[in-house]
């Protein structure tokens, strides 16, 4: 099977589970999220808010909490965690924005790739108390938590408990197009 070649940044990108200590300075956070604002999304409504906290922080401690257990153990060493919020109706009639999960989506792989631009990795997570993460941050019915995020620069995966060590070892693989693509 021919292989394609794509952008080595797009290559790069993957979702560790184990973290270095190292923390990220706040002008790489800012600039990360700041990538996160140039994704296309419909009527250029950019529907995302995003909520973050540094390790060592009363925030960081309060969204782990939000964590679902299988979550917890790898991200502790992060040194951010965020969550990502959609706005669920459109800001100049309120209508509802079907299409602000998708945006959400798009910000979140800008945001991604800016961070691996930097050697800082991201891996978000679906696992995690949505209604928990509401509470939390006050959110009202017009905010809907998509996922939450743990960003960081690579750590030793050998530090990890089993059975994250033997997934963050694991050949990364993905589908032959003709799983997923087809012409018409």
């Amino acid at each position: 099977m021919k292989k394609y070649e794509i952008h080595p940044l797009l290559e790069k990108r993957w979702s560790p589970r184990a973290f270095s200590s190292e923390p990220i300075a706040e002008d790489d956070v800012n600039e990360i999220f700041t990538a996160a604002s140039w994704a296309a999304s419909a009527m250029n409504e950019q529907p995302w808010q995003y909520v973050y906290a540094m390790r060592g922080t009363p925030g960081f401690d309060a969204l782990w909490d939000c964590l679902a257990t299988g979550n917890k153990p790898w991200t502790k060493q992060a040194a951010v965690l965020f969550v990502a919020i959609k706005v669920d109706t459109f800001s100049e009639n309120g209508k509802p924005n079907i299409w602000a999960m998708h945006d959400v989506g798009m910000a979140n792989a800008q945001l991604l790739l800016q961070a691996t631009s930097k050697d800082i990795y991201g891996h978000l997570m679906a696992g995690f108390g949505s209604d928990q993460v509401k509470e939390l941050l006050q959110l009202d019915e017009n905010h809907t938590p998509v996922c939450m995020g743990a960003l960081g620069y690579l750590g030793d995966a050998d530090l990890l408990d089993e059975p994250y060590r033997s997934r963050e070892k694991a050949p990364r693989t993905r589908k032959n197009l003709k799983e997923f693509v087809r012409k018409i």
